[in-house]
């Protein structure tokens, strides 16, 4: 039997198997709310025979949108035009539905990739003014950001708290917090970023303070049932930064409070990092994470093979993987995976036919020839 396709737990989420979807940002929302765009990229997703799909980074506000055209969760307009989205999406969906959540700090008020990515200047029609924990530019040039003041910090937290009970009443059925790439969240567990003062700066128990304040008013926030966890930068890939042992400390906090899974990427805090691309470079991080921590860890980064997410499954270096830009390029990954493997797995009754003859098991309870 294969690994892969083993169901899993994430706190009382059930996978039907260990594929998920890593959340991956459009650019393609109109003052935060989702367009038809959403309704045909997530359900094109949906329907993959994944575990999970992470819907992408939801800016809990305005100004926690990485660029204008971000997906937010922060408004009553917002929340309607992502429950249409929702609504069509999981009357057939295939997969369990979460969302992540975020604050884009320092790097907020960008242009989509596609137009360079760079920093639109706060008094530019599209611009505004970005926060982050100190007042230092992501990159040489860019506008300072303002340092949160104690006034700020407990809007962030108010904001995500305010943003998981949208999520929830959307009926996504868990929650990820972006505690990942140079985001605000991030950002103050990096020493590179966070040279504060105060209760949230300096020592590592201090610049984890607001971040785990954040789970915490989150948790607090949504029904039980709702599993809530993390995705983090495991390592900032510069000498000085944020490291893998910063990491499990981390865990090791968070998983007492109460925190169902954490996802394990890297890097994003800095323009300097340094990351020696390969396949599954970042397992590694994973599977110490796991090790030391014991929660359920997701593994992403470079994981194209279905052979090779097996292995990292069945090694118990990770309990599930994800993809992100391969999903795009193969929206039937999970398929054309569990067709390698030998496995199992949830199509659309409407795409049976597809199923080549060879395969006689690959969709579960499929009939193939029928009329």
């Amino acid at each position: 039997m294969s690994h892969l396709f083993t169901p899993l737990e994430i706190g009382g989420l059930t996978l039907e198997n260990r594929i998920v979807i890593a959340p991956m940002c459009q650019y393609s929302a109109v003052d935060g709310n989702a367009q038809d765009w959403h309704l045909i990229h997530l359900g094109n997703l949906a329907l993959s025979g994944a575990g999970m799909l992470i819907v992408e980074a939801a800016a809990v506000s305005p100004e926690g949108r990485i660029t204008p055209w971000d997906l937010g969760i922060y408004s009553d307009e917002n929340e309607a035009a992502l429950g249409r989205v929702m609504e069509a999406v999981t009357k057939y969906a295939q997969t369990q539905m979460v969302i992540q959540l975020a604050h884009a700090g320092r790097k907020a008020s960008s242009r989509a990739p596609w137009e360079g990515g760079a920093q639109i200047p706060p008094d530019a029609p599209e611009g505004w003014k970005a926060v982050a924990p100190s007042a230092i530019a992501h990159a040489e040039g860019e506008d300072i950001p303002l340092a949160l003041d104690d006034a700020g910090l407990a809007k962030v937290r108010d904001d995500f708290v305010t943003a998981a009970r949208r999520s929830v009443a959307l009926g996504f059925r868990g929650i990820e917090l972006h505690l990942a790439h140079g985001y605000l969240l991030h950002e103050f567990l990096s020493p590179l970023s966070n040279q504060r003062t105060d209760d949230y700066g300096g020592s590592l128990e201090n610049r984890m303070r607001f971040p785990i304040e954040v789970f915490d008013a989150v948790r607090a926030a949504v029904p039980e049932d709702i599993p809530v966890w993390v995705r983090v930068s495991a390592t900032d890939w510069v000498p000085g930064g944020w490291d893998v042992g910063d990491t499990v400390a981390l865990g090791q906090a968070l998983k007492p409070r109460g925190c169902a899974a954490i996802h394990v990427s890297s890097g994003g805090v800095s323009p300097k990092q340094e990351i020696p691309l390969s396949a599954g470079y970042q397992v590694p991080h994973a599977a110490r994470v796991k090790a030391e921590v014991g929660l359920p860890t997701i593994a992403v980064g470079l994981i194209t093979e279905a052979d090779h997410a097996e292995q990292i499954v069945k090694s118990g270096e990770a309990d599930a993987v994800a993809l992100a830009r391969g999903m795009l390029y193969d929206p039937r990954w999970p398929w054309h995976a569990a067709a390698a493997l030998g496995a199992e797995i949830s199509a659309p009754h409407q795409y049976w036919r597809s199923q080549p003859r060879e395969f006689k098991t690959l969709f579960k309870n499929a009939k193939v020839g029928q009329r």
